[in-house]
């Protein structure tokens, strides 16, 4: 099949300018782009004047449900949410029942991703064995299985003397180490961010202080070991300055965040709504105000979904026993554009950490405008606006901290090697 798209912008080649022309897919693959390109015989045309086309996105961090968690969430409906998200890839957290500490279910997630035909699931592997943070899992089996990095989700590798071991094994292999930075004795039993609200609320509190500690304590061990670490979701100014030091130092130090800690405070809990309860939880302005900063300056590597399906029951609780994690496929591209229209990124950027700056951390062949490459593509209205309304989101997960949130950029088609998934 051949598709045309005609009368749009792109993302260029390097992912620094937006411009306008055409683009040519042919069998699956992006066959070439240029201003004009003439109309190849039988070619199916695309026009969407105004519209911008770029990079499928591709998702540095996503929880599906599946296996055991099916009543939150299935790889078919996180496929659904994906495809209307403009997601073509998503890298697995490994916090399904059993967790993925085998090459089996490794093998089993590529697989299901396959069989949708709509998305690429690339499966983290567990740092630990069963999640339980007590010996390491067989990273060479499980890398040769096709997972791209070791993790035990949202929860911390609490031993000092474990995640030395982490590093230095997940190094041998060429690996890294995501962590969920937040040290887990000051986190236990806590609600929101320690501090005015939290107490006037009634919350028990996590101080902002745990995620600094943590993110100080594996700079060092990275730096001890020569080992690569990985921070998910950061949230706070103290632990971003401390990973631009070490950045400054050629540490191998990388770090993620997602669109709550960008586009929320902790001001969106005041009314107990347990949709806001997050892991982390949401920070204070000077905090997201720190992170919109180095999302701009370079510090901020990638934006993931940071997707936590949850069913109603795990929300419907007080807040300080429901279940943290809020859905965020479909609305990973509208938020992060909130920041373009604010002027804090440029449209540039701003795709670029959905696109091509996860793509080369995961180390695959996605998230560029390149010929011969696979034509995983995604095309969006930047100034056609929509309301996001819990309960009418794409896919099963309908736990949004964004509820009754006014965004613009929405997704015309989504497309999978060259396959209209979506529009």
């Amino acid at each position: 099949m051949i598709t045309l798209f005609r009368k749009i912008s792109y993302l260029n080649e390097i992912a620094d300018k937006i411009v306008e022309g055409e683009l040519l897919v042919q069998n699956g693959v992006i066959a070439d782009f240029g201003p004009s390109l003439g109309t190849p015989e039988g070619a199916h045309i695309i026009e969407a004047e105004g519209a911008i086309l770029c990079p499928g996105l591709v998702d540095l961090r996503a929880s599906l449900g599946e296996p055991g968690f099916e009543y939150r969430e299935t790889i078919a409906s996180a496929a659904q949410a994906a495809a209307a998200g403009g997601i073509t890839s998503i890298a697995v957290l490994p916090d399904c029942a059993p967790p993925i500490d085998d090459p089996a279910l490794v093998h089993l997630i590529i697989a299901r991703g396959q069989e949708t035909g709509s998305v690429s699931l690339l499966p983290y592997a567990t740092a630990t064995r069963g999640l339980k943070g007590e010996e390491l899992a067989e990273y060479g089996l499980l890398k040769r299985a096709g997972a791209v990095a070791f993790t035990d989700g949202g929860r911390a590798i609490a031993s000092s003397r474990l995640m030395r071991l982490a590093l230095s094994y997940a190094s041998g292999f060429g690996m890294r180490i995501v962590q969920h930075p937040e040290d887990p004795e000051l986190a236990r039993g806590g609600a929101a961010t320690s501090g005015a609200r939290a107490t006037w609320m009634g919350l028990p509190g996590i101080p902002a202080a745990a995620e600094a500690i943590c993110v100080a304590r594996d700079i060092r061990l990275a730096e001890l070991t020569g080992g690569a670490v990985h921070f998910a979701h950061i949230s706070t100014a103290e632990a971003l300055d401390l990973i631009r030091t070490a950045k400054d130092k050629g540490l191998r130090v990388t770090c993620d965040t997602a669109p709550p800690y960008f586009d929320l405070n902790e001001t969106a809990i005041g009314d107990y709504r347990t949709y806001n309860k997050l892991s982390p939880p949401l920070r204070a302005e000077a905090d997201r105000n720190a992170v919109v900063a180095g999302l701009a300056d370079g510090t901020i590597d990638a934006i993931a979904s940071d997707h936590q399906p949850r069913d109603a029951d795990d929300k419907r609780l007080p807040f300080a026993d429901a279940t943290p994690g809020g859905a965020g496929l479909a609305t990973l591209l509208g938020v992060t554009l909130a920041q373009v229209t604010g002027r804090h990124l440029s449209m540039p950027r701003a795709l670029a950490l959905l696109t091509c700056a996860p793509a080369a951390w995961l180390g695959i062949e996605a998230g560029v405008i390149a010929r011969g490459r696979p034509a995983d593509l995604c095309l969006f209205d930047p100034e056609r606006s929509w309301m996001v309304q819990a309960g009418r989101l794409p896919g099963k997960a309908q736990n949004t901290p964004f509820d009754g949130r006014a965004l613009e950029g929405v997704v015309l088609g989504t497309w999978k090697a060259g396959k209209r998934v979506f529009g």
